[in-house]
């Protein structure tokens, strides 16, 4: 059976706004028992506010519906038997990383450094406290929440994490990894989720790290014209298997093509 992935911000929602049509199609692939998860980089939010933000769109999820990067993170960790982390996310995202021995930002030594999106949190302190940490032990990992380069808020379009672990990746020298989109480990995390299937769909609006990322990992990539979506990007030589108005044309091109 053939099964789909959304993308959140960009694609169901806009900042603050659902996007018309998103909780009918979502509520669609429900009704009929089509395998779905939702992926996504954001940070900024828990699994647990992420399911009250969709209730509010009209969409019904539970925790488990969502693959994000600090799950994926926590996967690597236990993985790799680290216990002593950093961890620079916002405060409602640090729920995810409770089992875990969080350091003395200022006096400890952690074996690796949790790094997402801070949003306005950041600043040169908050960003010198990371440099130093690992500039200093070069035995601790650099673990990134993903690697977007922007997102558009209400405001405009906005810096993610992603130019922020370059900066820490050229400073100290060290090679970050990455527990959220685009590394292709995330998606084939995505397809373990969601067991036998034949055929996964990613459906997001980042040129980049929804649609080529999804296509290296063997996926089918649907672009939507929502989001972060611009028209010159669809000239950078990376062709979308199909591309949409919005979400909302998802249902009518499922039935014609799945």
């Amino acid at each position: 059976m053939p099964a789909i992935l959304f993308d959140l911000d960009g694609v169901l929602y806009e900042g603050g706004r659902p996007i018309s049509g998103a909780a009918d199609t979502v509520n669609w692939f429900s009704q009929n028992h089509i395998p779905h998860l939702f992926l996504t980089n954001t940070t900024s939010k828990s699994r647990s506010e992420l399911v009250v933000k969709l209730a509010e769109m009209g969409i019904e999820t539970k925790r488990e519906d969502f693959l994000t990067p600090p799950v994926a993170a926590r996967q690597w960790l236990h993985s790799n038997h680290i216990d002593n982390i950093a961890v620079f996310v916002p405060e409602t995202t640090k729920e995810e990383f409770s089992d875990f021995n969080i350091v003395n930002e200022d006096t400890d030594v952690p074996d690796a450094v949790i790094v997402g999106d801070l949003g306005e949190q950041w600043t040169f302190d908050t960003m010198n406290k990371v440099f130093r940490m690992l500039i200093d032990n070069k035995q601790s990992k650099l673990i990134a929440l993903g690697m977007t380069r922007y997102w558009r808020t209400e405001s405009g379009l906005q810096l993610d994490v992603g130019p922020m672990i370059k900066a820490f990746e050229y400073a100290a020298g060290v090679n970050a990894v990455i527990t959220g989109k685009p590394a292709e480990a995330f998606f084939q995390a995505a397809v373990s989720l969601l067991g036998e299937t034949d055929n996964i769909v990613m459906i997001g609006d980042d040129i980049r790290g929804d649609i080529e990322a999804s296509q290296h990992a063997g996926l089918t990539a649907i672009q939507v014209r929502t989001g972060k979506f611009s028209a010159s990007d669809l000239e950078l030589g990376i062709t979308p298997d199909a591309t949409l108005d919005s979400v909302a044309a998802l249902v009518d091109w499922w039935q014609s093509n799945m």
